[in-house]
């Protein structure tokens, strides 16, 4: 993401925390109440999550003790984040992460990586910057990428697209994609549009209070520079409930385009911008503080439903027979037929 871009939301929030900091020893006592006002006044979906932090932390002070151990202290403090339901949401000390899993563990994966190199892909694919590309029998172009964390260069697209040109559609396969870097999300979903898109929109905390927050920012994406190569057929975007984050917000970016299906399961959500702080006793928290929305003003936390009719799982007595039921749904969408 652009630095520039955002240095105005960088300058409201050093405005806004410009109020009385309160400052805290490293007690076990201390510890929590610093947690627990940091998150008081800077997290950014209590009323979207339906979480009243007054009310957990009267559950939660009773449990600590200034002569608990660290790990009984990080145990009550990660228990208390998790009241929050924030995959984004993490303490981290020296010796454990705390991190909510909930958000994806209750769901059926829906994605078998083996099942799709040896029953699709014939274990011959072109790996290239974190993508891997390869032309289905049925003439249908395959992106899997696997992580926003891994760099796209836009070289390494102009390869894979050009290599793709030929095939009648395209598949991208962002299933258990669990995010990354938001650069990523611009550089690939640019290939894809002809004009300035809005892409989403993003709010910043104006103050401490739950409700204290700016008005949405836009966010524009441009099409990719003159000369590169850019993709006018139709696409399917596959994703599953590990898709999250940065992932979660690509998906939501490109269900927005034109010749754009999202199909297969409802993403993990995810669409808290992450903010870092450091409590006095050496631990650190990252939490969501910044709500994105989608290009039309509806916030994605939750997750981004597939195009409507383009809901398909996996289904597991298929996948033993070496099918991949929302694959072969994504074929049909783009007008091929099922590989044998």
């Amino acid at each position: 993401m652009r630095l520039l871009r955002f240095l105005p939301l960088l300058f409201a929030v050093v405005l806004a925390s410009c109020h009385e900091v309160k400052e805290y020893d490293a007690t076990p006592r201390q510890t929590f109440e610093q947690l627990w006002t940091i998150l008081d006044e800077h997290y950014c979906f209590f009323r979207e999550k339906g979480v009243d932090w007054e009310e957990v932390h009267s559950r939660y002070a009773p449990m600590v003790a200034d002569r608990m151990t660290s790990r009984e202290l990080f145990d009550v403090m990660a228990r208390m984040l998790d009241e929050l339901r924030d995959g984004h949401t993490n303490l981290s000390a020296s010796f454990c992460t705390s991190y909510y899993r909930r958000w994806w563990a209750d769901y059926p994966e829906n994605f078998d990586w083996r099942l799709v190199q040896e029953n699709y892909l014939n274990f011959n694919y072109i790996s290239s910057a974190g993508i891997d590309y390869a032309v289905l029998t049925s003439n249908i172009g395959y992106i899997r990428y696997s992580s926003f964390s891994s760099p796209v260069g836009e070289g390494n697209l102009d390869a894979a697209l050009s290599y793709l040109a030929p095939c009648d559609g395209l598949i991208i396969d962002v299933r258990s994609n669990s995010g990354g870097s938001m650069t990523y999300v611009e550089t690939i979903a640019r290939r894809f549009i002809t004009d300035r898109t809005l892409a989403y929109s993003i709010c910043h905390k104006t103050g401490p209070e739950h409700d204290a927050f700016s008005d949405p920012y836009p966010v524009y994406f441009n099409p990719a520079p003159e000369g590169r190569v850019m993709w006018d057929k139709p696409v399917v975007v596959l994703c599953n409930r590990g898709t999250f984050s940065a992932g979660n917000i690509f998906v939501s970016v490109m269900k927005s385009l034109p010749g754009v299906t999202v199909a297969g399961a409802t993403t993990g959500g995810g669409s808290g911008m992450p903010f870092n702080s450091e409590l006095t006793c050496g631990w650190g928290v990252r939490f969501s503080a910044s709500p994105l929305y989608d290009a039309d003003g509806r916030l994605t936390e939750f997750g981004v439903e597939p195009t409507e009719g383009c809901a398909v799982d996996l289904d597991p007595e298929a996948a033993l027979a070496g099918r991949d039921t929302m694959i072969d749904f994504a074929v049909g969408l783009l007008g091929g037929n099922p590989q044998p």
